[in-house]
């Protein structure tokens, strides 16, 4: 732990919960799962306290890699937009097996949905919505060619635990069911030859 770190007390827990006014200035509190750092006024939902790191100053936060709040500016500057979105990307590409929504995403990058989804769309080019399925495909793609486990297990590693939709959904992206992509590489493996001539056979 760095020497930064300040312990939580009860006082500073009270005070996150409650969205003390009279505590900003005394401390900061940092959210390790989101990588967020906040007032204790911050009107967020507190997180768990065990994932809670306290700091004296922003500049303290900032050394350990926290980026600022955007809804309670704890450094008094806005934070940019693209830090902002790549706050958010980190976070789906650490958690995208979970139960993801544009609600859920909103809340643990401290914005409101609809800013989040347009400001996502301007920076990224897609949606929110998208780059989660595009993610967890990409994931899936990875269990099919290194992994054994079946169609259904890989569908639930990656966060599409409804079989049926996953399949689906894998073939309208990739023209192939996950068992029929699985079958192609590997035979792209065996064979030695490229990708691309062995799929389109």
């Amino acid at each position: 732990m760095s020497t930064s770190d300040l312990s939580i007390t009860d006082d500073k827990w009270r005070a996150i919960v409650e969205n003390d006014k009279s505590y900003d200035g005394v401390f900061l509190y940092a959210v390790k799962t989101t990588g967020i750092f906040c007032r204790p006024s911050c009107k967020s939902r507190p997180p768990k306290r065990e994932n809670i790191r306290i700091f004296k100053t922003a500049e303290q936060a900032l050394a350990q890699h926290f980026r600022p709040c955007k809804r309670c500016k704890p450094t008094g500057q806005r934070l940019p937009d693209h830090e902002w979105i790549a706050l958010v990307t980190e976070y789906v590409n650490s958690n995208y097996m979970k139960d993801l929504t544009l609600h859920i995403l909103a809340e643990i990058s401290h914005g409101s949905p609809y800013h989040l989804h347009r400001t996502f769309k301007r920076i990224m080019h897609l949606t929110p919505m998208e780059y989660i399925q595009q993610t967890r495909l990409e994931q899936a793609k990875k269990l099919l060619i290194c992994s054994d486990i079946s169609v259904a297990e890989v569908g639930e590693n990656v966060g599409l635990s409804n079989a049926p939709y996953f399949i689906t959904l894998f073939k309208k992206n990739t023209g192939y069911t996950p068992l029929q992509y699985r079958q192609l590489k590997l035979k792209a493996t065996q064979n030695g030859g490229t990708q691309h001539g062995t799929a389109n056979k």
